[in-house]
C-alpha cells in the first residue's frame, strides 16, 4: 500500500514539474515601446441622466425655482389660513422675458405666524441638509411698496425647523431686484425641505428662488456639488465628454441641447424638459427638467479645474432616431453648423470677438483652449453622413486644428456600424466614436478587438461602454465586481492598442439612488452621500496609471488576452521612470505568474502590487463604500524577475521603479 502511494505521489510530482516547465513566464520588454499613450487616454463621460445635473452635480436645492416646469407649481406646496383664492398666482410675462416668463405673485394681509401663509419646496427627492453647514438663499423680487418679511426655514421630513433666517426685501418700485440671506443647519437631514413663511401685509412677485450649500466646489456661489466633482478630480481624467448622450439629440429637435441657451446670466437661461422625463415608462420622471445652471461655461470651467480636456458634443441636425428621427433639411443646416463654429470662438476666441467677449463677460477672459468636438451622438445612416460632411468642411476650413469625433452609431458591429466605420475611414475622420453596452462575456471575449485595427487609419474613441449583467436586478447592485472585472480585462486590450484607441470613457457617470432611470452607472449618490462602484475603482486605476508609452508584453510569444483566464498589458511612465503592468485573473483560482523584465535599466529591489479582488457579486454601497477597492502590498524583485501572486477574480497593477 505504501509503495503504491509513493508511486502515485512521484507521478503527481512529475506531472507538476512538467506543467511548470510548460508554463511560460510573462515577458515584458520594457525597452520595446510599441505605442504612445495619449494624455487623453482615460476620461469620463457626463450626461444629465439619473438626476445627474439638476438634483446632482449642479448643487441647487430648489426644484422648479423659476416656475417654468410644465406644471408651474410642481415641487411647491402653498398653505396658510390667511391665503384666499387668488392670493398666490403664477403669472406669465410672455415676450417680455421669453426665456424665463413665469413668476409667482403672493398677496398677504396681516400674516403673523407660519400657519398664516407659506410656500414650501420639496427639493429633488428631498433636500440633503448637513449640520453646521451654511446655506445661501437668494431671490429675485418686485414689490410696489414694502410691507412683507420672508422667514426662511430648513425643515426635516416632518416640517420641524432645523435652520432659519430672515430676508426683508429692502427695495420697492417697478423693477426687479435680487437679495440674499444665509441660514445655518443644526441637524443632518437626508430628505428635508425648504419653507418661506410671510409676515406682514403686502404683495410681492418672486422669481429664481434659490438655495445652495456654501460648500460648493471651490466655494463658487451657485456652483457644483463638491463631493461629486472631487470624485472626478481624484481620477485625474484626460478629458470630460459633455453634455451627453441622448440629450444632445433630444426627443425632437425642439428638445435638443442648444449650448448658446446655457450661457450668460442664470435667470436668462431657458429651461427645457429633459428627454429622460418621458423615456422610460417603468421609471417615470415628470419633474425632470434642465435649468442649465450647469451650462457650457460651467462644463469648460470644471474641465479646467480638474486638468481635463473639454470634449463637447453638438447636435448635427438630427433628433434621436429611436424617438422621432426628425431631421433638419440640408439647406437649413446653416444655423447648426454656425453653432459649432461659434462654440470654438466662445472657447478659444479673443475677448474682442463676439463669443470670446461673452466668455470674458462670464469671468474667464483667458481662452479654454478647446481642441476637439463631437458632431452628433449615436447618429447613423446616410442622412448622418451627408450632414457630417457639411459640418466637417465648414469646421476644417475655419479651424483645421480642431479634431472632430464622428459617430459609429449605437452598436460595435452590424450593418450600421460597418457602413459608418468604412465611410469614416475612407473620409479620414479624426476619431470614430464606438459604443458598446454588452454582457461581461462580450468584454472578456473582445480583449483582442483592436489588435487587428489599422494603426495608421482614423483613431478610435471608445466613447460609451459598460458591462451589463443579465438576470441581475437593476439599480446599484447591478454594478458588481463581475462587471468591473470584465471591463478591466477588455481595457488591457484597449491599452495594448493605444495607437488605435486614443480615448475611452465609461458611461453613464452618475446616478441618484432615488432618481435613476438607467443602470449600471459608475458613481452613485443620494442627497448627502456618494460612493464609487467597483467599476469606478477599475477606471480610476487605469487613469492614474496610464503611463506614457505602451511596451511589449507577451506569454509564450502571444498577447495575453484570455488564455488561462489571464489578461495583461504594460506601459512605461517615462516621467516617473516606472514600469506599470496590469494583470487580470478572471478565474476562480489563484495563480502565480513569473514576470521577466527585459530592460537596459536596473529594477528596484521591491515593487508595489495594487490589487482589487472580491466575490463576483460583491458591490459597494453607502454603508460600505470601499468593500471592493484597491489594496497595496510590497513584493520582492529578484534581478529582472518577480513572482506575482494573483488572487481569484482580481485586477492587479504592478509598479516597478526603473533605475
Amino acid at each position: 500500500m505504501r509503495r503504491k502511494f509513493l508511486a502515485t505521489a512521484c507521478a503527481a510530482a512529475l506531472t507538476l514539474s512538467a506543467y511548470a516547465q510548460k508554463s511560460h513566464p510573462i515577458i515584458v520588454n520594457a525597452d520595446k515601446l510599441t505605442a504612445k499613450v495619449q494624455p487623453t487616454m482615460w476620461g469620463v463621460f457626463f450626461e444629465d441622466i439619473n438626476l445627474g445635473a439638476d438634483g446632482g452635480l449642479y448643487a441647487e436645492l430648489i426644484k422648479n425655482r423659476s416656475f417654468e416646469f410644465t406644471t408651474p407649481l410642481m415641487g411647491w406646496a402653498v398653505k396658510g389660513k390667511k391665503i384666499a383664492e387668488g392670493d398666490v398666482l403664477v403669472l406669465n410675462r410672455q415676450e417680455a422675458a421669453e426665456n424665463n416668463p413665469r413668476y409667482l405673485q403672493v398677496k398677504v394681509k396681516d400674516a403673523e405666524t407660519p400657519a398664516d401663509a407659506t410656500i414650501t419646496n420639496e427639493g429633488f427627492r428631498g433636500m440633503g441638509i448637513k449640520k453646521g453647514l451654511k446655506y445661501d438663499f437668494s431671490v429675485m423680487y418686485r414689490q410696489a411698496s414694502k410691507g412683507l418679511k420672508l422667514h426662511l426655514e430648513l425643515q426635516d421630513e416632518n416640517g420641524k425647523s432645523v435652520g432659519s433666517g430672515i430676508l426683508t426685501p429692502n427695495e420697492s418700485g417697478i423693477g426687479w431686484n435680487k437679495q440674499s440671506a444665509s441660514l445655518m443647519a443644526n441637524t443632518d437631514i437626508k430628505k428635508g425641505k425648504f419653507q418661506i413663511w410671510f409676515e406682514g401685509s403686502g404683495s410681492i412677485d418672486l422669481d429664481m428662488i434659490s438655495l445652495f450649500p456654501a460648500n460648493t466646489w471651490k466655494k463658487r456661489p451657485g456652483g457644483l456639488r463638491a463631493d461629486m466633482v472631487q470624485m472626478l478630480a481624484d481620477m485625474k481624467p484626460g478629458f470630460v465628454r459633455f453634455p451627453g448622450g441622448c440629450i444632445v439629440e433630444g426627443r425632437d429637435l425642439a428638445n435638443r441641447y442648444q449650448w448658446k441657451k446655457t450661457i450668460g446670466p442664470i435667470e436668462e437661461r431657458e429651461l427645457i424638459m429633459n428627454r429622460w422625463n418621458t423615456e422610460f415608462k417603468h421609471k417615470p420622471a415628470p419633474d425632470y427638467f434642465q435649468t442649465f445652471g450647469l451650462g457650457f461655461f460651467e462644463y469648460f470651467q470644471m474641465c479646467e479645474d480638474i486638468g481635463a480636456e473639454a470634449l463637447p458634443i453638438l447636435n448635427c441636425g438630427m433628433a434621436c432616431q429611436f424617438n422621432t428621427a426628425e431631421l433638419v433639411p440640408l439647406d437649413q443646416l446653416g444655423p447648426y453648423v454656425q453653432d459649432a463654429l461659434d462654440l470654438v470662438e466662445f472657447a478659444n476666441g479673443p475677448v474682442t470677438s463676439t463669443w470670446g467677449k461673452k466668455r470674458a463677460d462670464m469671468g474667464h477672459p483667458e481662452p479654454f483652449n478647446l481642441k476637439m468636438m463631437g458632431i452628433g451622438n449615436e447618429n447613423w445612416g446616410p442622412q448622418y453622413l451627408e450632414r457630417l460632411a457639411i459640418f466637417t468642411k465648414a469646421m476644417k476650413d475655419k479651424y483645421p486644428n480642431i479634431k472632430l469625433i464622428n459617430s459609429s452609431g449605437t452598436d460595435p458591429d452590424g450593418a450600421r456600424f460597418d457602413q459608418l466605420n468604412n465611410a469614416h475611414r475612407k473620409n479620414k475622420a479624426d476619431f470614430i466614436d464606438e459604443h458598446y453596452y454588452r454582457s461581461p462575456e462580450w468584454f472578456f471575449s473582445n480583449a483582442t478587438r483592436y489588435d487587428s485595427y489599422d494603426k495608421n487609419s482614423s483613431k478610435v474613441f471608445a466613447g460609451e461602454y459598460a458591462a451589463h449583467n443579465k438576470n441581475e436586478p437593476n439599480g446599484p447592485n447591478i454594478n458588481n465586481w463581475r462587471a468591473a472585472l470584465s471591463e478591466a480585462a477588455f481595457l488591457t486590450g484597449v491599452e495594448r492598442n493605444a495607437d488605435v484607441v486614443n480615448m475611452a470613457s465609461y458611461a453613464p457617470l452618475f446616478a441618484h439612488t432615488d432618481g435613476w432611470q438607467w443602470s449600471p452607472d459608475m458613481i452613485w449618490v443620494d442627497n448627502t452621500s456618494i460612493y464609487g462602484t467597483p467599476t469606478y475603482f477599475v477606471q480610476k486605476q487605469y487613469s492614474l496609471n496610464k503611463g506614457t508609452n505602451v511596451v511589449d508584453i507577451k506569454k509564450g510569444n502571444k498577447v495575453i488576452a484570455g488564455k488561462d483566464s489571464l489578461y495583461a498589458s504594460a506601459v512605461i511612465d517615462q516621467n516617473k521612470n516606472e514600469l506599470i503592468i496590469k494583470m487580470v485573473n478572471a478565474s476562480n483560482k489563484a495563480q502565480t505568474q513569473t514576470v521577466q523584465v527585459k530592460s537596459a535599466k536596473k529594477l528596484a529591489s521591491t515593487a508595489i502590487l495594487t490589487s482589487i479582488a472580491n466575490d463576483l457579486k460583491a458591490v459597494n454601497s453607502f454603508d460600505d463604500a470601499t468593500k471592493v477597492s484597491p489594496t497595496d502590498e510590497r513584493i520582492d524583485v529578484k534581478g529582472k524577475n518577480v513572482a506575482v501572486a494573483l488572487k481569484p477574480y482580481s485586477v492587479n497593477i504592478l509598479h516597478i521603479a526603473l533605475k
